[in-house]
């Protein structure tokens, strides 16, 4: 069993591999979107959505509480871990309508899943060249194999190169990058749901503050 496993393993056919998929990809997402790809591994393993959302709804009840006594402009106190919570109170605090609160959010959660979506389309073309190039380097070593039909000895090199190319092509598509590419949508669309509750609970309370009976009150109060 060791044995076989060890013939799995060739060093040069497997970096002409990765070489080959990673300029693939390159090509059809750009540098800064494979950097990006690549960053993407931290908060694969890292990233807990049920977690930062339970931090978020503690965090707004303590926005909400802050509103109803300083109004608005004092949100901004309350201060999280999270960034993207930290500047949704930041904004919701320096906005004089909740209109220009509302456009941010929808500014910023688009491109944040346009962000999100380019990261998910890049390893899923290096899912779909993997096993392009696993084909190829399989006719490539059919072709080794057939100009080598009156040598014996070149047969089993040939043969070795069509049969690890198509299992390394396999492996990368189907082990490692369709799998890291739906943990992310996944990851993504948790993230992007709970920071749209948050969203729409502020932006609620900016309307509720906004509300000219309710300016008078806290003014009063002051």
């Amino acid at each position: 069993m060791i044995a076989i496993i060890g013939h799995l393993f060739d060093p040069w056919t497997l970096a002409a591999m990765l070489g080959g998929i990673a300029l693939v990809a390159l090509f059809q997402n750009g540098g800064g979107e494979m950097a990006r790809a690549v960053a993407a591994l931290h908060p694969l393993m890292t990233a807990d959505p049920a977690r930062d959302r339970d931090a978020a709804r503690a965090a707004m009840l303590k926005i909400d509480q802050v509103a109803q006594l300083r109004g608005l402009s004092c949100t901004d106190r309350v201060k999280t871990d999270n960034i993207f919570l930290t500047e949704a109170a930041r904004k919701l605090a320096n906005s004089e309508r909740a209109d220009m609160f509302e456009l941010w959010v929808a500014q910023t959660l688009a491109d944040r899943g346009q962000r999100h979506g380019a990261v998910h389309k890049a390893w899923l073309s290096i899912a779909d060249a993997a096993p392009a190039l696993g084909m190829a380097g399989t006719i490539i070593g059919l072709i080794g194999m057939f100009a080598a039909m009156d040598d014996p000895a070149a047969l089993g090199p040939a043969m070795a190169l069509a049969l690890l190319t198509t299992f390394y092509g396999v492996v990368i598509a189907n082990i490692i990058a369709a799998p890291i590419a739906a943990r992310l949508s996944d990851l993504s669309e948790r993230e992007l749901a709970w920071q749209r509750e948050v969203a729409d609970r502020m932006l609620a309370i900016a309307r509720r503050e906004n509300a000219p009976l309710r300016r008078a009150a806290i003014r009063e109060v002051a």
